[in-house]
């Protein structure tokens, strides 16, 4: 189930990358996508880039902080300019990184993301968005898999040349523990001026999402920004979704997804 929320409600879209293009910046730079958050980073890029292949369109998938690695033949462990133009003429994908420990691909050394960048920049690909090159999609924050997140002063990682930032949260912390959903819970009790024994409401979520210390923290000014909330897997999910929409609007966000489906957290 994937929604976005319009003229007061929540209204059902065909893919994932459509609700994405809503938010999206219209210019000729190709669009690098940036998830940051918690609750289920790497599957909503994962199923951005399904969708994205879907319809005919390659993809780039990155990180400048870690992403699991997968058996899977398009994922590649270390920077190789021709390992990336045919696993792309392959599979229509390429997750690359960096090896790094614990069964990850960690952030490539600069040149080489620059590398990788001019590579999705060149090749022969245009679409309806008039996006020049090929998406790039970036793994931009870690959570240590909790559903919520407030990042630290050296989070999130983006790029300068992000175009879109998908600010991701795992609507399961409602009714749990501050201390027990949240990634440095010190920091949200600053935010939400709550302290971490107390309950995480609909009214936190919305709060640490509007919040330029917390969701939009680093977001470039000529970014898009669009709030993924994640986990509306019954309705009691959605009914809080659509609370959390209701008073994001009030603070002039203006783009919000609302993702079910039991996506796990990462």
């Amino acid at each position: 189930m994937i929604s976005v929320y319009r003229d007061g409600k929540l209204c059902e879209t065909a893919s994932l990358r459509q609700a994405v293009s809503r938010g999206m910046v219209r210019d000729k730079r190709r669009p690098v996508i940036s998830a940051v958050g918690a609750g289920g980073k790497t599957t909503t890029l994962r199923r951005l880039s399904d969708a994205y292949i879907r319809e005919g369109v390659p993809v780039i998938v990155t990180t400048t902080t870690h992403i699991l690695w997968e058996e899977r033949p398009y994922f590649l462990s270390g920077y190789s300019g021709e390992d990336i133009r045919e696993i792309l003429k392959t599979y229509g994908q390429v997750w690359v990184g960096q090896p790094a420990p614990g069964g990850k691909l960690g952030r490539l050394p600069d040149r080489e993301l620059e590398r990788l960048l001019e590579i999705a920049g060149r090749l022969p690909f245009r679409d309806e968005e008039r996006a020049e090159g090929i998406p790039v999609l970036v793994e931009a924050d870690g959570a240590k898999g909790f559903p919520l997140k407030v990042p630290a002063g050296h989070e999130p990682v983006l790029l300068p040349c992000t175009t879109q930032v998908l600010s991701v949260y795992g609507l399961d912390a409602i009714g749990k523990k501050i201390e027990d959903t949240v990634f440095r819970p010190e920091l949200a009790e600053r935010i939400l001026n709550r302290k971490r024994t107390e309950r995480v409401t609909a009214e936190d979520i919305a709060r640490l999402a509007a919040s330029g210390e917390a969701g939009r923290k680093g977001c470039p000014a000529n970014a898009g920004y669009t709030v993924v909330l994640n986990k509306a897997d019954d309705e009691a999910g959605r009914a809080a979704a659509l609370s959390i929409c209701r008073m994001l609007r009030q603070a002039d966000v203006r783009n919000i997804i609302v993702t079910g489906g039991g996506q796990r957290s990462l």
